[in-house]
């Protein structure tokens, strides 16, 4: 049960797809989330618990919104021919079961063993069966994923569609701009990955509760991850070899039926064309 470090926010995220699920307005359908939350509640201590479920709350609007804009994305480079997808950070992600995505489709999970030592025998319990074909690959972003992803089958020739949820954060980071080095190495022509760009304030006070919740209250006070300063992402990622375009956040939520709340012009994702 991650109940400390970054493996644990996969259980504010379920929290939120499960109370999204019971909705009559619901903006997907997540029948797993559920079962995770069920899972995850009995190896918290109840004070701790009720942080996570206040955390999540706090996060629920824009968070639940994402996470139908990226069931968006995975539909759309499907139609392109992406037939293999990578969610880089996986955590308790069930697209390959509740999408319906085609047969001839691959989904490879990359995230950390505890995640998985908790997300396996869940599913295995629900007895959930995906539409496609799911691949676990027991792996930290920070390290060698390369080869363990090779390892589970996945074929550089093929478009493939690589998702991040916002484990990479800001890319501005030295291991972050390895992760998509590396990505962008095994990427065919066709290839889809997107990177958000956020302005956030890192003090904010829900930013400074998920950063102690996730280290734990004994450790030191974290430091939030440094801002964007002058890194130009787009043009770093049309110099490694993508075409970019930049889609707010405000004309990517318009023609939803939820009130997204309008924000800063600058916020969005940056959807990247592997050339």
């Amino acid at each position: 049960m991650p109940v400390n470090g970054v493996a644990m926010t996969a259980i504010g995220v379920a929290i939120i797809r499960a109370r999204e699920s019971e909705r009559e307005d619901r903006l997907y359908d997540d029948p797993q989330a559920k079962d995770f939350v069920a899972a995850a509640r009995a190896g918290f201590e109840p004070e701790r618990w009720a942080r996570v479920e206040a955390l999540a709350d706090q996060f629920y609007d824009g968070r639940t919104i994402g996470v139908r804009l990226v069931d968006e994305r995975f539909q759309e480079a499907v139609a392109a021919g992406c037939r293999q997808i990578v969610l880089l950070g996986a955590g308790l992600d069930t697209r390959a079961y509740r999408m319906g995505l085609p047969a001839d489709l691959h989904v490879y999970e990359i995230d950390l063993p505890e995640l998985f030592a908790f997300k396996e025998p869940v599913l295995a319990a629900t007895a959930a069966t995906s539409t496609c074909h799911r691949h676990v690959v027991t792996a930290d972003l920070r390290g060698d994923w390369r080869k363990p992803l090779l390892e589970s089958g996945f074929d550089p020739a093929v478009p493939t569609y690589w998702v991040d949820e916002g484990c990479l954060g800001y890319l501005n980071q030295d291991w972050n701009r390895q992760v998509v080095a590396t990505l962008t190495e095994l990427s065919a022509p066709g290839s889809r990955f997107g990177a958000g760009r956020m302005v956030i304030d890192p003090d904010a006070p829900r930013y400074r509760d998920l950063r102690r919740l996730v280290a734990g209250d004994d450790a030191p006070e974290p430091a939030p991850n440094p801002p964007l300063a002058d890194f130009d992402v787009e043009q770093w990622l049309n110099d490694i070899g993508w075409n970019t375009e930049f889609r707010s956040w405000n004309d990517m939520t318009a023609h939803l039926d939820r009130p997204a709340g309008r924000l800063d012009s600058r916020i969005g994702n940056i959807a990247a064309f592997r050339r």
